[in-house]
């Protein structure tokens, strides 16, 4: 009778586990809108297509950097490499692509897709690399920054 009890308990546990484990297994992380964001209506178009950048070098008088598209330097976000470009209009950052992102897993393609455009818009809306990171797509919001940085620096 004891025996039969802990095996009756034993392929409960199990099974449960199981039903756990395929529940988390098909659930996909969500990355939430950073507050910087939330009354921002404006999008931002994404390209994964890897260019060379042509720097211009007019100067502008009305912002703080020189018109042009800068290519930014690429960093590791560890599951991936990051680079973007910046596009700087009457001397402000109108545009900012990113060349490459990290997209080899599923998972990091699922997250990346949720988190480029926030990081995108931010920049576009902070006019610097100063951005909020984005919880879940931190190492990608590492090297934006990183790589934004260092686009923003050449303009």
């Amino acid at each position: 009778m004891q025996t039969t009890k802990k095996l009756i308990v034993a392929t409960a546990v199990f099974l449960i586990f199981i039903a756990y484990s395929l529940g988390l297994r098909h659930e996909q992380p969500t990355i939430a809108k950073p507050q910087s964001l939330e009354n921002t209506n404006s999008t931002v178009s994404t390209s994964t297509k890897s260019s060379t950048a042509v720097n211009s070098s007019t100067n502008t008088s009305s912002g703080q950097y020189t018109d042009g598209t800068y290519v930014g330097d690429t960093y590791n976000a560890y599951y991936g490499n990051v680079q973007v470009s910046v596009t700087i209009t009457s001397g402000r950052i109108t545009a900012v692509k990113f060349l490459q992102y990290p997209n080899t897993h599923s998972t990091s393609v699922f997250i990346n897709q949720q988190a480029m455009p926030y990081l995108q818009q931010e920049a576009i809306q902070a006019q610097s690399s100063n951005v909020h990171l984005i919880s879940g797509a931190t190492f990608t919001s590492q090297a934006f920054i990183q790589s934004l940085n260092s686009a923003l620096t050449k303009a």
